[in-house]
């Protein structure tokens, strides 16, 4: 019997998809009415707290909206709210440095490394910092007293101290909070070298390296979340209800410590705890390893919740108990793998219990690449932060409240990644589902989240740079509007400068206002050694008259007295210059393998032309690029506005901005990983050098520039990774270096692209600036043409009318459009130069009940001018019994291993329309007729369209 799911998985597919759906609808009826709405984005606001920090690890936020911040290299700071100042309170001493067996002095994560305020700080002022002792090799917990913005000194009760190695690095952990019963909760790294994936290195004089010593073991409190009740006198109980209850063996027979809560983390992070349920969450930091190997699975962050004390499973487990095998690293080979429900710990390193508990279950969890069952989480670098759950119930009286619609939630970030999620969870606790929470707000490096007493939830950036001082290391707040909100304004013009006297026109075009409010427009134009003016319409014109800088600016009101500015700058007295790209074919799409001849113009009043030779070639940036499918090209116009050797790389810039590239790398100083400059340097001329980094970008790697490996980005597109190793290395050329000012250009595919980008074609060129009385600044201008892929969609049409739309029967292909006699969908300003033909993936198919029609090809209106036709006939009917029996035949037939062949018996041959000979730009209509067929008999259906030459 043959699988009818080989033969037409399409109907399978659609049949299933329907049915689900039609399921779903209904339960959102029911399900709609009782939750609350998702609030707008737009009722958000960051709001910068706190900037110019060192560093920061940790923040508390006062019920007065003051905050202390912890940095990393031992600093105390508070931020007053009253003041609006950030000031230092006290240094603590710390050790930042880890020193190998042969003398080598490398920069650590240890120093000042977890922060948080006594549960009755109101009365006792009392605060715990979790610190790397300056001299010994410990990590220690100690309480001080504030009082009078000063930490005293003779207050300190040392509370607490783990025993570390400080001969390789990495991972310290430091998170901490409190639950309604006044226990501490700590989170301790593992405190254990990198090497392989599994960390089981039992050689001798090598138990640094070996983390069944560390976090496997049950005799120490490294790679632990621990839970101890502090008390006045400084010293602290154990709780009841941890991992290892009294009268486990202790004394001279200790072999656990009771303070353990939970165990087998590799560097668990930030940590909260749901108050309803006692649940405790936090973020863990993963291994490197960017795929499966006889050493291992490869590597997962994880967002986990421990709903009781546990065994997490590192350093032999991962993600969903994935094992590592103990790694035989004297014979350099791996050996057993564990079993998560009868593990044991035989290292030689393991002062503890032999016997452990079986592993717990994780609950989020995350390589590099794309994950299929978490895939909103991204790709490339990570590392889980974590952060608290929401109940309005915590907070007393608070001013903003973040909305119902994130009651329960998990809000929890990712360090690298830079995104934060809404975590929901069923009734029980379970997994239910994930999103991004503010996705246009991009936190530089979330190192700790958590919600203020007003309800606002606060991000500490530590910025871009690892082990120094970042320009962009801030706390921010995100503000909740649930009231009328300030308008949006956006403010542009005509003109941006010109020779006086000369008038522009000022446009608000783009500004509106989220609540509908009827606004008013307030321009003020502003000048040195000029009366202002203020204009009140909402695109008004303005003369300019005198040479200057002149600065326009909108303010906005909105009817219940909110307001909003935006401005710009015009140059009067130096007239812009003109840029244009030309194109000698096509200027809507690019074939892959076919030339694109172009040649740029450019002039410029005061200076002259390409033409007369005043202006060189040399001064004007040229640049061509391929972008893979998605990339959003307005953002190059958004970000580039400079003429110089990097004008050429915008398209790479705006990749690096939007990807994980800054957390480890910065363009001219080495942060965790080399600089691009270096990297330049290393690389530039050497033969295959851009394969060879692509290829590194995609799939990672480590060894060449040390200890810290580099994340593989596997789902970055080809064409993508290419665009960044070109900018990288040329990253040092200092010199205005691009293609000439006419040329012709091949755009070819990356391997491993599907094709469906677009090739951008820029042109810009600066002026001088002109001396005199008063200096007018030089203007830049550019022009930019985005050629795309001849493939277009029916369903990205602007006009659609009289047809429908219906969702393709399998998941990611998107929609077909069903037409109807008479209807119509139009695309606008195509350029039909040196096209003859378009092909349709279109057919009239009698079980959808399409009676055939055809297709008009016109151009302006859905009546102008016929440039092409082609009827499509209604399909002849299959024979799904003959067809199924020559598959049979066929499959009796194979050689044996022969897969069998995917096939879709309703699939038919495209239809080609040629069209007349039409030159430049036309909105293009597709225009379906057929006179016979009643009004609700669709013609025919298609998912896209291709242009061809």
């Amino acid at each position: 019997m043959i699988d009818p799911s080989a033969i037409y998985p399409d109907i399978l597919n659609f049949t299933k998809t329907a049915i689900k759906m039609a399921g779903l609808a209904c339960l959102a009826s029911f399900t709609m009415q009782d939750s609350p709405p998702k609030p707008d984005e737009s009722r958000f606001t960051p709001v910068v707290i706190a900037d110019n920090l060192d560093e920061p690890m940790v923040f508390e936020v006062l019920k007065d909206g003051s905050a202390y911040i912890i940095e990393r290299k031992g600093a105390l700071k508070k931020y007053n709210a009253a003041t609006k100042t950030t000031d230092l309170i006290a240094t603590i001493p710390v050790n930042t440095k880890y020193t190998s067996a042969d003398g080598v002095v490398k920069e650590a994560e240890e120093g000042l490394m977890g922060f948080t305020m006594d549960p009755n700080y109101e009365k006792n002022h009392w605060i715990y910092l979790y610190y790397a002792h300056p001299t010994e090799k410990k990590h220690v917990l100690a309480r001080w007293e504030i009082r009078d913005e000063q930490l005293v000194e003779s207050s300190k009760k040392t509370v607490l101290e783990v025993e570390t190695q400080r001969e390789v690095c990495c991972h310290t952990g430091g998170g901490m909070t409190w639950d309604k019963a006044g226990n501490l909760f700590l989170t301790v790294g593992n405190n254990t070298g990198n090497q392989k994936a599994a960390q089981t290195d039992e050689r001798e004089g090598r138990s640094s390296w070996d983390d069944q010593g560390h976090a496997g073991n049950t005799n120490d409190l490294r790679g632990k979340i621990l839970r101890i009740h502090p008390e006045a006198d400084g010293s602290y109980t154990i709780p009841e209800g941890n991992l290892y209850p009294k009268g486990t063996p202790s004394g001279d027979d200790r072999r656990t410590r009771p303070e353990i809560y939970s165990m087998g983390h590799r560097n668990p992070w930030r940590i909260s705890i749901d108050s309803k349920t006692n649940y405790v969450y936090w973020g863990e930091v993963g291994p490197d390893a960017n795929e499966d190997s006889d050493i291992g699975p490869r590597g997962y962050d994880e967002l986990n919740q421990a709903r009781k004390p546990g065994n997490f499973g590192w350093p032999w487990f991962v993600a969903d108990n994935q094992a590592f095998p103990v790694y035989d690293y004297a014979a350099n080979k791996p050996l057993a793998k564990k079993d998560p429900e009868h593990l044991v710990n035989t290292s030689p390193n393991n002062t503890g219990l032999k016997e452990l508990p079986a592993t717990a279950p994780n609950f989020i969890y995350y390589p590099y690449g794309v994950s299929e069952k978490f895939p909103l989480v991204g790709s490339g670098s990570r590392s889980a932060t974590g952060g608290p759950i929401y109940h309005k119930s915590d907070f007393t009286n608070p001013k903003r409240p973040w909305p119902a619609y994130y009651e329960n939630k998990w809000i929890a970030a990712d360090f690298s990644r830079g995104w934060i999620m809404a975590i929901s969870m069923k009734e029980n606790g379970d997994y239910e589902s994930m999103e991004r929470v503010l996705p246009g707000y991009h936190p530089v490096q979330p190192i700790d989240i958590k919600f203020g007493p007003d309800g606002d939830l606060y991000i500490l950036e530590y910025g871009s740079n690892w082990f120094r001082k970042s320009d962009n290391s801030r706390l921010i707040r995100i503000e909740y509007n649930g009231g009328n909100r300030k308008p949006i304004v956006q403010v542009s013009t005509d003109k941006k400068g010109g020779t006086v006297p000369f008038q522009a026109k000022l446009s608000s075009e783009g500004t509106k206002d989220f609540d509908g409010d009827a606004l008013k427009y307030s321009w003020k134009i502003t000048g040195a050694g000029v009366a202002p003016k203020t204009l009140t319409t909402a695109n008004p014109s303005v003369s300019f008259d005198k040479p200057g800088v002149y600065n326009v600016a909108l303010t906005v009101t909105d009817s219940k007295g909110a307001s909003n500015s935006q401005s710009l700058k015009i140059v009067a007295g130096n007239e812009p210059p003109k840029v244009a790209v030309n194109l000698a074919g096509n200027s809507s799409f690019f074939f892959a393998g076919k030339p694109i001849d172009y040649a740029v113009s450019v002039s410029d009043k005061e200076d002259g032309s390409l033409v007369d030779g005043k202006i060189k070639a040399d001064q004007v940036a040229v640049s061509v690029d391929y972008t893979s499918e998605g990339f959003d090209y307005a953002e190059v116009v958004q970000s580039q506005r400079s003429v110089d050797a990097s004008t050429q790389f915008a398209v790479a810039q705006v990749l690096m901005s939007k990807s994980d590239c800054k957390v480890c790398h910065q363009p001219n100083t080495k942060s965790v990983g080399p600089s691009f400059a270096d990297i330049s340097n290393k690389y530039k001329g050497q033969s295959g050098a851009l394969e060879k980094l692509v290829k590194k970008v995609l799939e990672g790697g480590s060894g060449v520039w040390g200890e810290v490996a580099m994340a593989a980005h596997p789902a970055l597109p080809v064409a993508d990774a290419e665009v960044i190793v070109k900018y990288i290395l040329n990253s040092t050329d200092k010199t205005l270096s691009t293609l000439p000012v006419k040329g012709s250009y091949t755009p070819e595919i990356p391997k491993g692209d599907n094709g469906k980008g677009s090739v951008l074609i820029r042109a810009a060129f600066t002026d001088r600036a002109i001396s005199g009385a008063k200096t007018i600044p030089a203007q830049t201008s550019e022009e930019m043409i985005v050629l795309r892929n001849p493939e277009i969609y029916a369903a990205e049409a602007p006009v659609i009318k009289g047809a429908e739309l219906k969702a393709l029967g399998v998941a990611g292909l998107g929609f077909s459009l069903v037409a109807f006699n008479n209807s119509y969908l139009a695309f606008k300003g195509i350029d039909l130069s040196g096209i003859d033909k378009l092909e349709f993936d279109a057919s009239a198919q009698k079980r959808e009940g399409s009676v055939g029609g055809t297709i008009e090809i016109r151009l302006d209106s859905p009546t102008g001018v016929l440039v092409g036709e082609q009827k499509v006939e209604m399909a002849p009917e299959v024979d799904i019994a003959k067809v199924m029996a020559e598959m049979e035949s066929e499959k009796k037939n194979a050689k044996p291993g022969t897969p069998a062949k995917p096939f879709n018996p309703f699939a038919r041959p495209p239809v080609h329309v040629k069209i007349k000979d039409t030159k430049g730009k036309h909105d293009i209509y597709f225009v379906f007729r057929n006179d016979n067929a009643k009004a609700i008999q669709p013609l025919l259906s298609f998912s896209k369209v291709t242009f061809q030459q």
